[in-house]
C-alpha cells in the first residue's frame, strides 16, 4: 500500500487500472495492522472505562450514555474499514467500468449526508461542473464517501468540493479543500488544529488505496491553515474525443459486480421483535454493511436526526402515520431513498415502484433469500 510520508506527496496509479495487488512489503502492513490496533483499542478502553464506572454506581448519565455509544460506534467504524482494506488485499475485487456523470454522484452524497454535516457544524461549498467518467460505480460511491468522512474529521468551518475538467487531454479533477484550523486560533495555538495522525488515519488509507485501485492519481497538500486534496480521473468522457476504447468499457462483468459492492453503506432495522432482528441480521450478515437497529419509529427518528442512514428496513407493525411523516420528510431530502417493509407472513417479494409503492417489500419467509437482492436494487438507485 502506498504510504504518503509527505503531505505533499502524489500518488500515481498503477500502470493496469483493473489490478489491486498490492506493496510485497511487509513492512507497510505491518504498519497498517498497528493502526487499526490502535484506532480500535483507543475507544473501546474508554468504553470499558464508562462501563466499569458503570457496574460501581449503578447509574449513568445522558452525557456519558452518548458517549458510551459514540465510542462504541467508532470502533465498529474502524472494523468496517478493516474488512474493506481487506477487500482489496484479497484480490478477488472485480471493476466494472461504467459511464457516470461525477458531479450527479457527488451532488448526492453531499445531500445524503446534509444533516451529518450540519450537526457538526460545518459548511459545504460545491463547485460542480458536470463530468462523465468512467469508473465502477460502487467503487465511487464509497471513495467520496470516504473522502467525506476523512474531510469532516479534519475540517474546522467549511469544505469546498470543486470538479473542473482539462481540455486537452480530456481529463476530469475533483478537488476537495478544507481550513484545518479553527479560523479564530492564534498561531501558536495547537488545540486549534485536528491531531496530526487524524490526517493519517485509517479512514486517509481507505480512501487512498480506493483511489489507488481505480487507477485515479492522487495529491494531498497541507499548510498552516489549509488542506486541499485532488483527485485526477484519467479516464474521462469526452463528446467530441472519447478518451475510453471499447475494449475497456466492456470487461466481461455486468455493472458494479465487485464482490460485496455495499460494503460500508449504514441500514437502519426498525423492529422491535428479537426473532425478527436475528433473521435481519443472519440475512445481511455477508454483505458489509453497518446495521444498526432500534424498537420503534420514534427511535428511528431520534437516530436521524444527526444524519441519516442509507436504507431503512422497517417491519410492518410499525408502520402508520408516524412512519409516514417520517418517510416523506426523509424523501424530500432524499428522493431516492431505500425504505423496504417486511411483511409479517407470506412471500411477498416487490421492488418499490411496484404497484404505485414507494417501498420495496419483503416478506418474512422470504428474509434470507430476497432481503440482500432488495437491498442491492434499492440501494443501487441512489448511486
Amino acid at each position: 500500500m502506498p504510504v504518503i510520508k509527505n503531505p505533499a506527496d502524489r500518488i500515481e496509479s498503477p500502470a493496469d487500472p483493473h489490478s489491486i495487488a498490492l506493496s510485497g512489503d511487509p513492512s507497510r502492513w505491518q504498519d497498517l495492522v498497528a493502526e487499526l490496533g490502535a484506532e480500535i483499542s483507543a475507544p473501546l478502553t474508554s468504553a470499558l472505562e464508562r462501563i466499569h464506572s458503570l457496574i460501581t454506581s449503578g447509574r449513568i448519565d445522558r452525557a456519558s450514555l452518548r458517549a458510551l455509544r459514540e465510542e462504541v460506534e467508532q470502533a465498529r467504524r474502524v472494523g468496517m474499514i478493516g474488512q474493506q482494506l481487506t477487500r482489496f488485499a484479497s484480490g478477488r475485487l472485480r471493476q466494472s467500468p461504467e459511464r457516470l456523470q461525477l458531479a450527479d454522484m457527488l451532488k448526492g452524497v453531499l445531500t445524503h449526508r446534509t444533516r451529518e454535516t450540519q450537526a457538526r457544524g460545518v459548511l459545504l461549498k460545491p463547485a460542480l461542473k458536470p463530468a462523465e467518467v468512467m469508473v465502477d460505480a460502487s467503487l465511487l460511491f464509497g471513495l467520496l464517501n470516504t473522502l467525506l468522512d476523512w474531510a469532516l474529521a479534519n475540517a474546522r468551518s467549511h469544505i469546498e468540493f470543486a470538479i473542473d475538467v482539462k481540455s486537452w487531454p480530456p481529463q476530469t479533477r475533483l478537488s476537495c479543500q478544507f481550513t484545518h484550523r479553527a479560523p479564530d486560533a492564534s498561531a501558536g495555538d495547537a488545540a486549534a488544529a485536528p491531531p496530526s495522525g487524524s490526517f493519517d488515519s485509517l479512514t486517509w488509507r481507505l480512501l487512498e488505496q480506493t483511489a489507488w485501485a481505480m487507477g485515479l492519481p492522487l495529491e494531498r497538500k497541507r499548510d498552516t491553515n489549509d488542506t486541499t486534496l485532488t483527485l485526477e480521473f484519467p479516464r474521462t468522457v469526452n463528446d467530441a474525443v472519447e478518451a475510453v476504447s471499447a475494449v475497456e468499457i466492456d470487461d466481461g462483468f455486468a455493472p458494479s459486480t465487485n464482490s460485496k459492492p455495499l460494503a460500508g453503506s449504514h441500514v437502519l432495522v426498525v423492529s422491535s421483535r428479537r426473532d425478527l432482528r436475528v433473521q435481519i441480521r443472519d440475512a445481511l450478515r455477508n454483505m458489509g454493511l453497518i446495521v444498526d437497529f432500534v424498537n420503534s419509529v420514534d427511535e428511528a427518528t431520534d437516530f436521524c436526526r444527526e444524519g441519516l442512514p442509507h436504507a431503512i428496513v422497517i417491519e410492518s407493525i410499525q408502520g402508520g402515520e408516524r412512519f409516514s411523516q417520517l418517510r416523506d420528510e426523509i424523501s424530500a431530502e432524499v428522493p431516492d431513498f431505500a425504505f423496504i417493509e417486511i411483511i409479517e407472513e407470506g412471500n411477498t417479494f416487490e421492488m418499490s415502484g411496484f404497484s404505485g409503492s414507494n417501498m420495496a417489500r419483503v416478506g418474512r419467509d422470504l428474509i434470507a433469500s430476497s432481503l440482500p437482492s432488495a437491498l442491492m436494487f434499492e440501494l443501487a438507485k441512489g448511486h
